[in-house]
């Protein structure tokens, strides 16, 4: 490693952490309706809104009302973007004159949007138009985001609120994670990347000729605006094939480090907003101090792997040299290793490399952030509530310990609060597990691989894996675009999100209306060192008694033959 490259770790995470805390606490004055130094300009555009929609944002809903709106507001969501793939060559802005996509694909792509996964088994440049991309796949990485923002708030209420019954009102929820959470930092990051060179036009694609007299096709696009939500919303689906490794969606290195912000700022930011619900920030801080250690040793070891050699070549000119196929050269390893861990760890899934290129241990820990729930960061809000699901889980453990009813913040988790933890415990392995058994045994799905064995196993496992953790990102090894992929793929999504958002809300409901019991000598303490390792172990512990023995037969089974 060059001087540089401690400069592009030190320089990512000062940016991360620095305003993580002022913009947790923004968010939660945004989301309890407080007045925040940008309501003079967004507040009468909030309150159109309202009036337009037939809103009251006063009058709050009970978890069940809350679920029903959630549903229905992205149930139609499906069904519009659906529509607009399906018939996109009968639609405007379509200057290349693109086809729909067909039907299974379509399915596959308006499931992955509005679940926040937006797994891609197809080429933007060559199959959406500039109507899909906007009105369709942009719209979707707002309000998909926003959901999670509004999922999370309604826990933290659930959590922080005395003998009620309401949660808050899902509309309002939405309206003001959209228009005060993301969208201005959207605004800021798509002026910044047009600076650096991003695409934002309705231009036709350009057509040139290379060097080598060969005619080549230019896409350009409206590209700007979908990167700066995709990084921002943990969305991750690119505007061209290649993703944030194609030059027009990440140009410079300069585009390079404040994408890579992008993925984690808000994640980050919400661990401190959940702080100000429960009105003790030391809860946020051993949240943190959770995720960072996750973070650090997946980073460190994806890091540590990714220098190494590869012993199969076994050739004297790469001997000590860390290998470079897959990677784009201008971003070097570091900025791979990072991006890598930090997309996965967020649920963000965009890539500035192919992930089928990693070393095997790479690959593993690309698929150990996504299989133990998307916790390290997550998506936005989607990564916080999972934390907190694993949070009540140690507590739950704490209590059996001890022998003491467990409890949390002063609400006991009781038989009720049990039996939804345990059904969230059970989305990954059937999501992964399952469905990814299914695939390794049909001759058909088998036969969409890029190679044989351990590899081939690793490219089905990583795909179901990203799927049910509303990742996105791929082995690239994988055909997935057949109607078998497209459509399981698609359970495994719907199940990685509604599987969650369904036992959350309940939860939330549940514990609003507990009252808060008195904070004794014999309380466990959720906020010191004990804890936090308490913590990490769990969660280290679920996901490797569910899934080492996959991992034992991809990855790891990969690594002990790599060089014989």
């Amino acid at each position: 490693m060059h001087s540089y490259d401690y400069a592009l770790i030190l320089a990512f995470f000062v940016l991360v952490l620095l305003p993580a805390p002022w913009l947790g606490r923004f968010y939660y004055k945004v989301m309890e309706g407080q007045r925040t130094w940008m309501t003079p300009v967004l507040g009468p555009v909030e309150n159109v809104c309202y009036r337009i929609a037939g809103v009251d944002p006063a009058s709050e809903q009970s978890w069940v009302k809350y679920t029903l709106a959630l549903l229905a507001f992205n149930l139609a969501g499906f069904v519009i973007l659906f529509a607009i793939l399906l018939f996109q060559q009968y639609l405007p802005l379509n200057p290349q004159h693109l086809p729909g996509q067909e039907w299974t694909l379509a399915f596959n792509t308006a499931v992955s949007f509005v679940t926040n996964t937006n797994w891609q088994s197809y080429s933007g440049e060559a199959s959406l138009s500039y109507l899909s991309q906007m009105v369709g796949l942009t719209v979707q990485n707002f309000v998909s985001a926003a959901t999670g923002l509004a999922v999370l708030v309604a826990l933290c209420r659930g959590i922080s609120r005395r003998s009620t019954k309401t949660l808050g009102n899902f509309w309002a929820d939405m309206t003001r994670a959209t228009l005060y959470g993301l969208l201005p930092l959207c605004l800021v990051l798509a002026v910044f990347l047009v600076w650096q060179g991003v695409p934002q036009t309705f231009a036709h694609y350009v057509n040139a000729v290379t060097m080598q007299g060969v005619d080549q096709v230019i896409p350009l696009g409206p590209a700007a605006s979908q990167i700066a939500i995709k990084q921002l919303g943990t969305n991750g689906g690119g505007f061209f094939g290649a993703n944030s490794a194609h030059p027009f969606e990440n140009p410079t290195a300069w585009t390079n480090l404040f994408e890579l912000v992008s993925i984690i700022l808000i994640p980050v930011a919400l661990v401190f907003t959940f702080g100000h619900y429960v009105k003790d920030l030391r809860q946020s801080r051993a949240i943190m101090a959770c995720m960072l250690a996750l973070f650090l040793i997946g980073g460190g070891t994806a890091l540590y792997t990714e220098y190494q050699p590869n012993p199969t070549l076994n050739s004297p000119l790469v001997e000590h040299t860390a290998p470079q196929e897959g990677k784009e050269v201008r971003f070097g390893t570091t900025g791979t290793v990072l991006w890598t861990e930090a997309t996965t760890a967020a649920s963000n899934g965009s890539v500035n490399a192919m992930h089928d290129s990693l070393n095997p241990m790479s690959g593993m820990v690309a698929l150990v952030n996504m299989m133990v729930g998307e916790v390290i960061f997550g998506g936005v809000g989607a990564g916080l509530y999972g934390m907190l699901l694993n949070v009540l889980i140690a507590v739950f453990l704490a209590g059996l310990m001890i022998g003491r009813t467990p409890e949390y913040l002063g609400k006991k988790l009781q038989a009720k609060e049990v039996q939804l933890l345990v059904v969230t415990l059970l989305v990954m392995p059937v999501g992964v597990l399952v469905l990814g058994a299914i695939a390794a045994v049909l001759p058909s799905a088998v036969a969409a691989l890029s190679n044989p064995g351990p590899h081939g196993f690793s490219q089905i496992l990583y795909a179901f894996t990203s799927a049910s953790a509303n990742n996105g990102s791929a082995f690239g090894g994988l055909s997935g675009n057949t109607p078998f992929y497209n459509l399981m793929l698609s359970l495994g999504m719907l199940l990685g999100r509604f599987g969650y958002i369904l036992p959350v809300l309940a939860l939330a409901g549940s514990l609003a209306m507990k009252k808060t019991a008195p904070v004794g000598q014999n309380t466990f303490p959720t906020h010191g060192p004990l804890f936090v390792a308490l913590l990490t172990v769990t969660i280290l512990l679920v996901g490797g008694l569910t899934f080492l023995p996959t991992l034992a037969l991809g990855p790891i089974a990969e690594q002990l033959t790599m060089g014989l």
